[in-house]
């Protein structure tokens, strides 16, 4: 009997998971029916890993792409033992309390429900709380629930933790309860914490009892969490599952450019390699002319440039401002920058394609003030395509195999994914198209790989050594420019280009392993639940 329960219930099961696909498709072309049905011809064509690009974002955008992806939500096989260090829920004021004490008590936890007679304050808490043994705080905010498996999870987190603070992903329960909205988080990513507070009210804290008594205030979770996570005991660790079922939660913060003071600021080598186009030249270089900073150097690179105007562009330029240099021979995006390098006299180095467009003045201060941090390796800028959208804003490892630029045709304007796309943060890898890092640095690591990387990922390789130095690589949207992506020198779609770029993916792959085993080896800033093949931080369905 109870077999042929499970198997009816597995079929009921089967029975949704097939219905609400037809459904978040059919969702898909509804909202964007173009799109839709060039991913559809894709696919008939064969050609599967470019449907698949172009169906994960239209999926994602489903109303229920989410309750597909719960249906296939594996449960957890941690069982809790009820072993280790205690647990205690500290569960804040507000609508909801009693559901969440609830919730929390059917989990065996020690629940202080804060602002009752019973635990009226912090202090009253951190009176009532053992602190004989390691002990580790609960902060849940009312109305807040707990997965079945959050408490057991954790746990057994606790055992490999170095760190102070133990977090997890989480979702927002809408007025009728349903799950909606998730979060999956990035690892522990210090800069982005600075503006967007995505561990409080999904955490547990290692704590002492001075640092409960010292709190109050209405902030106190985030406080105490914070001074956790900022702690000198170790990163804090992230549970890739969805642990905790929200009413709400903390909102980005997206910062105001402000004045970089210069006095401080070293003088900056900025290589411009170029080839024909003396249009897209001319742009550049007199966006640099505009270009607030004090000691800059700036070393333009002619890749055997043939354009009578160009060529007569180059001879008339001035050599008090600029520097020429030739390199004969075919593109190799790494030679160039390397032979440029060796005649640069800035502390820092600045990679600027020739077809960046210079918007605002302070924008290389920016960048310049963030690489002379000491555990900042390349720093890179938000590009941005001429019609507005988003064409750079980070690297994320893995995306089709390789690399991709993070949050791709996303307006600046847009929520995208919680805002990420605006806010400063560590990366795994930035464009070369816009690069600033420290010219010891680059020196330290070989600078760019000319043998394996003459045109792609040269500078994802770069960042990848930079980062395995200590020297992680940083995006900064408050330097933000136009790039017309690679106009000067074509899209490399005849069979010499492609096969040289397949030989550049497998050296990618071979060096840092993008391939197929980063489903289980996921980019530290990515999630392993969202789409290998999306730029957009879809949901993987």
């Amino acid at each position: 009997m109870r077999a042929n329960q499970t198997d009816a219930a597995r079929g009921k099961r089967t029975s949704g998971i097939k219905w609400l696909s037809f459904a978040v498709y059919f969702d898909a072309m509804l909202l964007a029916p173009r799109a839709w049905f060039t991913a559809l011809w894709w696919r008939v064509l064969g050609k599967k890993v470019r449907a698949r690009i172009q169906f994960a974002p239209l999926l994602d955008a489903s109303p229920r792409a989410y309750r597909l992806w719960m249906l296939n939500e594996k449960a957890s096989e941690v069982s809790d033992t009820g072993d280790g260090p205690a647990i205690i829920a500290l569960v804040d004021a507000g609508p909801g309390q009693a559901d969440t004490i609830n919730s929390l008590r059917e989990q065996c936890l020690i629940v202080l429900p804060l602002g009752t007679s019973a635990v009226p304050s912090l202090a009253a808490a951190a009176a009532q709380i053992e602190w004989n043994m390691a002990t580790w705080l609960l902060p849940v905010m009312a109305g807040d629930v707990l997965a079945p498996d959050a408490v057991a999870a954790y746990r057994a987190a606790i055992n490999l933790a170095r760190g102070a603070v133990i977090y997890a992903d989480d979702d927002i329960l809408d007025a009728e309860g349903r799950r909606t909205a998730p979060h999956f988080k990035p690892g522990w990513n210090a800069e982005l914490f600075r503006h967007f507070d995505y561990l409080t009210g999904a955490c547990i804290v290692r704590a002492e009892r001075n640092d409960l008594a010292m709190l109050s205030g209405a902030n106190w979770a985030a406080e105490l969490v914070a001074a956790a996570a900022e702690g000198r005991c170790g990163a804090p660790m992230h549970l890739p599952h969805v642990l905790h079922h929200r009413r709400s939660r903390s909102a980005p913060r997206v910062p105001v450019t402000f004045k970089q003071e210069q006095a401080d600021l070293p003088r900056v080598s900025v290589i411009v390699p170029t080839r024909n186009r003396h249009d897209l030249l001319r742009t550049c270089l007199e966006g640099l002319k505009r270009t607030d900073y004090s000691d800059l150097e700036v070393i333009v690179v002619d890749n055997d440039s043939n354009d009578p105007e160009t060529l007569e562009y180059l001879a008339n330029i001035d050599l008090s401002n600029y520097q020429v240099l030739r390199h004969p021979g075919p593109f190799n995006f790494s030679k160039i920058n390397n032979h440029a390098a060796e005649f640069a006299t800035g502390d820092l180095l600045c990679l600027l394609n020739n077809d960046i467009e210079v918007l605002e003045p302070d924008w290389l201060a920016i960048m310049a003030r963030q690489a002379l941090r000491p555990e900042v390796g390349a720093v890179g800028a938000r590009l941005l395509y001429p019609d507005g959208r988003i064409q750079h804003a980070g690297v994320v490892m893995g995306i089709c195999g390789g690399a991709a630029h993070a949050h791709r045709l996303v307006h600046p304007d847009d929520q995208g994914y919680y805002r990420r796309h605006a806010l400063p943060q560590f990366v795994s890898a930035v464009t070369g198209a816009c690069l600033v890092l420290r010219r010891e640095s680059f020196k330290t690591v070989g600078g760019l790989d000319e043998a394996n990387f003459a045109v792609a990922f040269n500078d994802v390789d770069l960042c990848m050594r930079l980062n395995a130095r200590g020297w992680q690589a940083f995006y900064e949207p408050r330097a933000t420019l136009i790039h017309h992506e690679s106009v000067s020198r074509g899209l490399d779609r005849d069979p010499e280009g492609a096969a040289r770029f397949a030989r550049e993916l497998a050296a990618l792959n071979a060096a840092w392993r993008t391939g197929a085993e980063f489903d289980e080896r996921v980019d530290p800033y990515h999630h392993p639940q969202l789409s290998r093949f999306s730029e957009r931080f879809a949901l993987r369905l």
